[in-house]
């Protein structure tokens, strides 16, 4: 699903940075920046700590690792934290959709797609909280709703699509149009 649609965002990549955090061990998310590297002919890899966020590249948080934005001398920069699971995930969306709304505010348009649990809601929640916006995938073509299903049942999202049209979605919003 994830690579299905970042493989369709084509050119926009090269306008914003793409975290990605998926509910994996840490060999697969190795081998899933791999994936969206190749899908996207873009660069994609295991976000490092410390690292620079930058437009045009897709950091993948490390399995085991949750993922947070903070800024260092004004700049976004990666960090990678050791806390202890959310949700019972580790990495957990949560935590990585809460540091961004911290960092960008109403810049941030978090994406819920298909997967277990509620992960995500409290995140979804502050990125609404601070001006940003939250799409989600619909039940119809969600393997399991209950990520993006929370998110959508508790009013956070702007929109909730099918996965086909999420990237023309998402691309339009990047020309200015309104989710």
């Amino acid at each position: 699903t994830l690579t299905a649609l970042v493989a369709n965002l084509g050119p926009l990549i090269d306008h914003v940075p793409v975290l990605v955090t998926q509910h994996m061990p840490p060999t697969f998310t190795t081998i899933l920046a791999e994936h969206l590297a190749r899908a996207t002919g873009r660069p994609a890899r295991e976000a490092l700590d410390g690292e620079p966020i930058r437009a045009g590249r897709i950091y993948v948080a490390p399995g085991s690792r949750h993922l947070r934005v903070i800024r260092v001398k004004g700049e976004p920069v990666v960090q990678l934290d050791d806390s202890a699971p959310v949700h019972f995930c580790k990495p957990a969306v949560d935590i990585m959709f809460s540091s961004a709304a911290e960092v960008w505010g109403g810049w941030v348009l978090g994406v819920v797609l298909t997967g277990m649990g509620s992960d995500g809601l409290n995140g979804a929640n502050d990125i609404v909280a601070s001006g940003g916006a939250v799409i989600a995938q619909d039940e119809a073509t969600s393997v399991v709703w209950g990520m993006p299903g929370s998110v959508a049942e508790a009013g956070l999202c702007s929109r909730v699509l099918p996965l086909a049209d999420m990237a023309p979605v998402l691309s339009g919003l990047f020309l200015g149009r309104r989710p």
